[in-house]
Parts: structure tokens; C-alpha cells; sequence
């Protein structure tokens, strides 16, 4: 069983993966690292994340075990990996990773922004993950305190704005639901909720 689970930044989509990975006793791939770890390359070497030919030769020798996951995780890095996931380039190097995933024997659940219309068109389940920007901003401000940062509240709401409009309109794989996934609005829900609430589209997809 494939499950593919898209949505903005924040949305809570990680979070729904990882628990449903582990209830389907499922491997999980947060595809947002892969362009997290090319950024972080590039940062690491002092180059322009704009930098197209050297961001696909990171990509290209990408090794996720080179990395602590803390060091991939943070809003800054969830900005450098928007601008580096704008190159089609890019893109397509990590698509094959990508798709070798998640024909593991016996499925995996994948969540990113192309998951269920580009990566996995085949998935057995597809969710869209979405929450209002407001809500979504005010998470990712309590994630950042939680690490000890003091964010500014609505520098990071414009942030959210500026990288939803940036993953909508890039020319290759934008962010888009797609015609079969199912929508999961978790702007009012809690983690336990939004679970629950997953579970049962994937149990009613399942039957």
C-alpha cells in the first residue's frame, strides 16, 4: 500500500505520515528533506542556492545519511529547500529517488507537495493536508520557540504567504491536489484528531 500525503508547509502532513507509517507498520520518506539536504550542500559550500548546476550535482550524490535530521529541520532550512525545489533540474534528479521508495515490497507513505499528482499518480491512498496560513504560521512559531528561537510572528506568516505562492507557481510539479486525494483541513484539529481523521480516509479507501 502506497500513501501519499501532500500539503503546504506546516500543515501538519509530517506529522499525519509518520503516525500512519507506524500504524501500517509502513517505511517513511518526508520527501522535504531530500531538498533540505541539496540546499544544506549548497549552503555547507558556500554556494548561491540559485545555483543550478551545482544544486544538481548535489542532489545528484544526495546521501540523507550525511546528515542529523536536526540540522535539516528549522524554518530557514524549509526556505532554502523552497528555492532550491523551484529548479525543474533539481527536481527531476531527486524524482527517481523518490520513486524508488516507494516501490518498496509493500508500499511506504511519502509526504511532500507532488507526492500524489507527480511522484506516486498510482498511490493506493492520497491525502491533501491543509490548514489556514494563520494557523499554520502560529505552528511553526511555537516549533521555533520550542527550539529556543524567538521568531516574529508575522515575519513568519509572510513567510508562509511567500513560500505557498513560490511552491504553487513553480513551472515543474507545483504544489496541487490531486483529482483523486482526499482534502484534510486540520486548522481546527488536533494532533490526535487529525490522526484519527486520516485513519478513517485511508481505512475507507482501503475497503
Amino acid at each position: 500500500m502506497i500513501i501519499a500525503i501532500d500539503g503546504p508547509a506546516a500543515s501538519g502532513k509530517g506529522t499525519l505520515a509518520r503516525r500512519l507509517a507506524a500504524h501500517y507498520r509502513l517505511p517513511h520518506l518526508d520527501t522535504g528533506l531530500l531538498y533540505r539536504a541539496t540546499a544544506l550542500a549548497l549552503m555547507e559550500a558556500g554556494l548561491p542556492l540559485d545555483d543550478v548546476v551545482h544544486a544538481v550535482e548535489a542532489a545528484r550524490g544526495l546521501a540523507l545519511t550525511e546528515y542529523a535530521e536536526t540540522d535539516l529541520r528549522g524554518h530557514a532550512m524549509g526556505e532554502a529547500a523552497s528555492q532550491v525545489a523551484a529548479m525543474p533540474e533539481v527536481r527531476a534528479e531527486l524524482v527517481r529517488l523518490q520513486r524508488d521508495f516507494a516501490a518498496r515490497p509493500g508500499g511506504a507513505v511519502l509526504d511532500g507537495r507532488d507526492i500524489g499528482s507527480v511522484i506516486c499518480p498510482q498511490a493506493d491512498v492520497k491525502i491533501f493536508v491543509t490548514a489556514a496560513p494563520e494557523v499554520r504560521a502560529s505552528r511553526r512559531v511555537r516549533e521555533m520557540m520550542e527550539r529556543g528561537e524567538k521568531p516574529d510572528p508575522a515575519m513568519v506568516l509572510a513567510d508562509i504567504v511567500r513560500r505557498d505562492a513560490r511552491d504553487a507557481g513553480r513551472s515543474s510539479a507545483p504544489l496541487v491536489k490531486a483529482g483523486d486525494a482526499v482534502d484534510l483541513d486540520t486548522s481546527a484539529l488536533d494532533v490526535e484528531a487529525a490522526f484519527r481523521a486520516a485513519l478513517a480516509i485511508v481505512e475507507a479507501r482501503r475497503t
